[in-house]
């Protein structure tokens, strides 16, 4: 299973982010969904005139179920498991809360529950699959820019293999289970142009 996201028509209303919140009950600090504001470019001169490079977008970003993921491989007590369907899930009665599942996951899709004690993630709403029903993060979004299904079937359906945008790692990696349809003005992963405008808030 695998996670599809639009960049090109993405508002950053953060309606998904706000829905996955409020399904999960997840208390403050705890983001299994965040929204990156992404921005750079400046102003260059030209004769008398000044051209603007400025280019800005968004990127909605939750666990993405990755086919290798360094959590999995991370964890000491074997809390991690990937399930029949490819989520990967965390098994909390196992989790001792070390946090080594965090440090080594490069989309920061791991997050620490303070009043648990234990780390929780997305599950891509496993309870709503089951009943054949969509993630709530997909079903609120008011731009329709979130879809999820079989990775592949969503690759055809969309005509897009691309996993890679600034800030992004390279999907070598960790082969994650997204689809991207890249924004005009995307910047490729490790682009020196672009910056996380918003860094306080998705890395907090």
């Amino acid at each position: 299973m695998a996670f599809f996201f639009d960049a090109a028509s993405c508002s950053g209303c953060k309606t998904c982010q706000v829905a996955c919140k409020d399904k999960h009950n997840s208390p403050m600090g705890v983001r299994w969904r965040r929204i990156y504001e992404v921005s750079g470019g400046d102003w260059i001169a030209e004769g008398k005139a000044w051209r603007p490079t400025v280019f800005s977008y968004h990127l909605s970003l939750a666990c993405n179920h990755c086919k290798e993921p360094t959590c999995m491989k991370a964890c000491p007590n074997k809390a991690i498991v990937k399930n029949g369907q490819g989520l990967v899930l965390i098994h909390e009665e196992r989790c001792m809360g070390c946090r080594y599942c965090e440090w080594t996951c490069p989309y920061d899709a791991l997050q620490f529950d303070p009043n648990k004690k234990v780390m929780t993630k997305c599950t891509l709403c496993a309870d709503y699959l089951e009943e054949g029903k969509p993630p709530s993060c997909v079903a609120a979004c008011p731009m329709r820019v979130l879809d999820y299904g079989e990775l592949e079937t969503l690759e055809k359906k969309h005509g897009i293999k691309t996993n890679e945008l600034f800030p992004l790692p390279e999907a070598r990696h960790t082969q994650p289970a997204l689809v991207l349809k890249p924004h005009p003005t995307s910047r490729k992963t490790g682009s020196p142009e672009a910056h996380i405008a918003n860094r306080e808030e998705v890395k907090g």
